[in-house]
């Protein structure tokens, strides 16, 4: 990694649970291990247009609140194409979203797409549910997956890698 600011986006479908939730988590993580001035962390949906300019859902945020995590600022947005150029990492929250992502994604980027359980040691390659149609346990327990993938996540920044763990 070079001296300048490494940019990483969460994608989720809508961009109000799942997404801006992982970029809560590590936004909190970074500035623990001080190196929020070194990394920029946001969110977007690859369907954003459904909540475009929606606070997050107010279950995410209560889950989040809970464990300490802000979403507050934040609104729903959906990916643009200059996402691709601008982010170093773009980590999906499943492999629907990561198939999308492709789909738009130039091919010069495709290497900055993955899975954000990719970091995971309990879950890699797997999906983070969309907790959207349950309840606050879908939350719970979509933070806690966030929060296990997130060290892996940190660790890599940390060491400077913007690639997975994993082949």
């Amino acid at each position: 990694m070079n001296n300048s600011k490494l940019k990483i986006l969460f994608v989720c479908m809508g961009n109000i649970c799942r997404s801006p939730m992982a970029a809560a988590v590590m936004r909190r993580r970074l500035s623990e291990v001080e190196a929020d001035d070194r990394t920029y962390v946001d969110s977007a949906g690859t369907h954003g247009d459904y909540h475009a300019g929606e606070p997050p859902d107010p279950r995410a945020r209560l889950a989040c609140a809970a464990r300490g995590y802000s979403l507050d600022g934040m609104r729903a947005r959906r990916i643009r194409a200059q996402d691709f150029a601008e982010f170093d990492l773009i980590l999906a929250m499943d492999r629907s979203n990561l198939a999308h992502l492709r789909r738009l994604c130039p091919e010069d980027h495709l290497h900055k797409l993955q899975l954000l359980l990719d970091y995971s040691r309990r879950w890699p390659g797997k999906d983070v549910p969309d907790p959207y149609n349950g309840g606050p346990e879908r939350f719970e327990r979509v933070l806690d997956m966030i929060e296990e993938a997130t060290e892996g996540l940190l660790a890599a920044v940390q060491r400077g890698e913007q690639e997975s763990p994993l082949p």
